[in-house]
Order: C-alpha cells, then sequence, then structure tokens
C-alpha cells in the first residue's frame, strides 16, 4: 500500500493518507530517541502494571484512594500506548504513514485518556478533601458504590469528549500538504492542515480544551483549598505531617500533569512553536506517565509494601 499523500475525491478533494514529520535526518540521532523513548515506554507501562497489580492483589489497599490510584495507573497505561508505539515506528522505519481513520482512532484515544485522567485527579482531590475534612463521614460517603461511580464518570466524560472532539475535526476537509509537524495526530497540528479558514473550529476546540481541563483543575484547588484551612487549625504537628503527606504525591502529579498540558494547548496560538510543541508533548506522554508510579511508590509506604508483597508473590511461582 503506498502511504504517500495520496488525494481522493469525495463530493470534495481530502488527503487519505497523512505523513508525520521526521525527528531528524540523521539516523544516529533518531536510534539515540528511539532507544531513550523505548526504555521510557517499557519503564512506564511495567511501573503502572505493577502499581495497578499490587494494589488488586492486596487486600491492605482496597480503600478509595489506591482505587483510584488503580485506576490512573491504567489510564496512564492507555494514554502511553495510544501515542508511542506509533511514534518508536516512524522513528526507525520508512513508513511514517498513517491513513485518515487510524489518525481519528489514535486522536480519539489520546483525547479520551487525557480527559479520563484530568476527572480522575478532580476525584483524587476530593477523596483526599473528605478524608481529611470529613473523617467521621468518610466511610459511609466514600463507599465503594461512590467511588465506582466517580470512576466511571471519569472514563465516560472522557469517552464523550473523545467522540465530540475526533467527529469534529475530521467533519473537516483537509487539502493537503499531508505531513503532520508532530509525532502523533495531535488537535493542533491536524487542525492546521484544514482546508480554508479554520479559526470557528480553533476557537471551539480551545474552549472544550478550557473546559475539560479548567473545570477539573478548580475543582483540585478548591479541595487543597479547604484541605489546607483544615490542615493549619489541627492541634498536633503529628497530625499535620500526616495530612499533608498523604496529599504530597498527589499534587505532584497534578502539577506535572496540568502543567504540561496546560503550557501546550492553552497558551496564545502566536507563542507556539512546533519544537516546542513536541518537546511538551513528549513531556507529558512519556516523562510524567513514567515518573507517576516512581512518585506514589517512593512517597508512599504502602503501596511500596505491597510492591515488595507482590514481586515476592511473582518469585516464589517462578521458582515454583
Amino acid at each position: 500500500m503506498n502511504l504517500s499523500c495520496s488525494l481522493w475525491q469525495d463530493n470534495s478533494l481530502s488527503v487519505k493518507y497523512f505523513m508525520f514529520a521526521k525527528f531528524s535526518e540523521v539516523k544516529e540521532q533518531c536510534f539515540l530517541l528511539f532507544t531513550l523513548i523505548l526504555l521510557m515506554f517499557l519503564s512506564s507501562l511495567t511501573g503502572n502494571a505493577l502499581i495497578a497489580l499490587a494494589i488488586w492483589t492486596n487486600s491492605v489497599l482496597h480503600t478509595p484512594m489506591y482505587f483510584f490510584l488503580a485506576n490512573l495507573s491504567l489510564l496512564e497505561i492507555g494514554y502511553t500506548c495510544s501515542v508511542i508505539p506509533k511514534m518508536l515506528q516512524s522513528l526507525v522505519s520508512e513508513t511514517r504513514g498513517i491513513s485518515r481513520e487510524g489518525c481519528a482512532t489514535q486522536m480519539f484515544f489520546f483525547i479520551f485518556f487525557a480527559i479520563s485522567e484530568c476527572c480522575l485527579l478532580a476525584a483524587m482531590a476530593f477523596d483526599r478533601y473528605m478524608a481529611i475534612c470529613s473523617p467521621l463521614h468518610y466511610a459511609t460517603r466514600m463507599s465503594r458504590g461512590v467511588c465506582a461511580q466517580l470512576a466511571v464518570i471519569s472514563w465516560g466524560v472522557g469517552c464523550m469528549v473523545g467522540l465530540g472532539q475526533t467527529n469534529y475535526i475530521f467533519s473537516l476537509n483537509f487539502c493537503g500538504p499531508c505531513e503532520i509537524d508532530h509525532f502523533f495526530c495531535d488537535l493542533p497540528p491536524i487542525l492546521a492542515l484544514a482546508c480554508g479558514d479554520t479559526s470557528h473550529n480553533e476557537a471551539a476546540v480551545f474552549v472544550v480544551a478550557i473546559l475539560c481541563i479548567s473545570s477539573p483543575f478548580l475543582l483540585i484547588i478548591a479541595s487543597y483549598g479547604r484541605i489546607l484551612a483544615a490542615v493549619l487549625i489541627m492541634p498536633s504537628p503529628e497530625g499535620r505531617r500526616k495530612a499533608l503527606s498523604t496529599c504530597s504525591s498527589h499534587l505532584l502529579v497534578v502539577t506535572l500533569f496540568y502543567g504540561s498540558g496546560s503550557i501546550t494547548y492553552l497558551r496564545p496560538k502566536a507563542s507556539h512553536s512546533p519544537g516546542i510543541d513536541k518537546l511538551l508533548s513528549l513531556f507529558y506522554t512519556v516523562v510524567t506517565s513514567m515518573l507517576n508510579p516512581i512518585i506514589y511508590s517512593l512517597r508512599n509506604k504502602e503501596v511500596k509494601a505491597a510492591l515488595q508483597r507482590t514481586l515476592g508473590k511473582k518469585k516464589v511461582l517462578t521458582h515454583g
């Protein structure tokens, strides 16, 4: 199959295949980048899979906080798998093409997992707020049913936004050029290939980005504002330290995820640069997913102990 910039006729002329831009003309640089990204990708998959497995197999971690953490790990796995395999192929292969349908599928899953993670991080902040500010009612208000509903809502919102945005973008005609100045089918570089004036489309995508990124973020800020107020009036220094330590890992993950995402999607169009955008995208698709398991395992004794038990069981089964 020819994956060149072919055109097809269907009421109007439109691009049938897209091509990802080359990272570099120097093969050695591409191979080095391939190796680094592959190692980070494998580290991310292994770390997130181990955390999810440790939580599901250790009953001591069957609490709301760790239920959401397991969901976060699954989202991170899907998030990276929607982008990185195709990027790795483009780095070492001359076949850098992707069909219109394949590009739409990649965009859907990327948006789906990203928006779901935004919502889930807000649910995790709400869980910490209930645990610290309303400890007497925590068990009833954050029951298994409530946690499951929050997780389903997070995944459901991601799915609806992914379907809506993907359908909206790919209802446009793409007249060429067909080269995507990026390493995956992200919204801004795909919109840049659409025919005619796309200012209204860009404004609509921007508004959705603000709603889907800022709304959960504001809920997180509100939750931690109340948490901070509650911590400041705690009489015991040990109680304050314990309360803050349970939130520190989540806050760090939120900062990494929302910081890189906001800089990429919410800054003015005039300040966009393809090179900077690629670096930022690489950071929030690979680096943050790799760092999250490290952050939670290093800063949480219960997760660390569960991982050790899980790995210990695996060793016993292997030798047995």
